[in-house]
């Protein structure tokens, strides 16, 4: 593989995919009808509070009849951009699969560190995981991808009771090892120091026993995604159930289309079909 010197562009996504903007403005708009749809219904409950933050809140969406378990979709953004409430549609597979899902919102940096935000996912699953019985299946893109592999792994904020209830791990286009974006200006925004890029990259973490993770990827991304996911098969494959999917024609900001349909590849492989 090439060195990489510009490591701005290295995790620059919005440069190298046609009608960037236009597909990031949709998401919301597809959030919204999906939200509208399932409330008109009474299968929303928005806003559940998990901690004291006003961003500490997650909204969780139900299926028609009782639940066969829990997912949980965490959003991406560099751990600096979005809410839960800008990717709502991507709970319809699973939803019409029969399962409730949960999407929180997190307190971002710099308001937060990304060890904060690790904790901040804790809870919001242990709170969704209150509220619905079963087992948990767990998927984030991006930073969310990197947030959902530290669910499982061996530093987890989750408790014994719901690590017990853990099923499958599907992260997508993660960033796992976080010491390059150390060389990025992000660095300003996520207040990233060498301490804490070891202790929360999960390519430096053994995965909790039992853990079964796919580590989702596209083909058309940036070089660095692709590493990043080939990096984790080599950490973590021989401690974990570890499998490695690159879709076809998928870039960063289309790799989670699939999310939305409940008979793609993407939602079978979260809940384990």
């Amino acid at each position: 593989m090439q060195q990489i010197t510009d490591w701005d562009d290295a995790y620059a996504n919005r440069a190298y995919i046609k009608d960037a903007n236009i597909i990031v403005d949709q998401w919301p708009v597809d959030a919204k009808v999906f939200r509208d749809e399932l409330e008109q219904s009474g299968r929303m409950h928005a806003d559940i509070a998990y901690g004291p933050h006003p961003r500490n809140r997650l909204d969780l969406f139900l299926p028609e009849g009782k639940p066969k378990g829990l997912a949980v979709i965490v959003h991406g953004g560099y751990w600096m951009l979005f809410d839960g409430k800008t990717f709502s549609h991507l709970a319809k597979g699973a939803v019409e699969q029969g399962y409730a899902v949960a999407v929180p919102s997190y307190v971002l940096c710099p308001k937060a560190r990304i060890s904060d935000i690790t904790a901040q996912i804790g809870d919001a699953i242990a709170v969704a995981a209150g509220e619905i019985d079963g087992p948990i299946h767990l998927t984030g893109h991006s930073a969310g991808g990197h947030l959902v592999s530290r669910m499982v792994s061996a530093t987890s904020p989750l408790a014994p009771n719901l690590l017990s209830r853990l099923r499958k791990t599907v992260s997508i286009s993660g960033v796992h090892d976080l010491r390059p974006l150390m060389n990025t200006k992000m660095v300003e925004t996520l207040k990233l120091d060498a301490a804490e890029a070891e202790r929360e990259s999960t390519s430096l973490l053994q995965p909790l026993p039992g853990t079964e993770i796919t580590f989702w990827v596209g083909a058309d991304e940036r070089p660095e995604f692709l590493r990043q996911t080939r990096l984790m098969q080599d950490a973590w494959g021989g401690n974990a159930k570890v499998d490695i999917v690159v879709e076809p024609a998928k870039h960063h900001f289309s790799v989670i289309e699939g999310l939305a349909d409940r008979n793609h590849a993407l939602v079978r492989s979260l809940l384990a079909l």
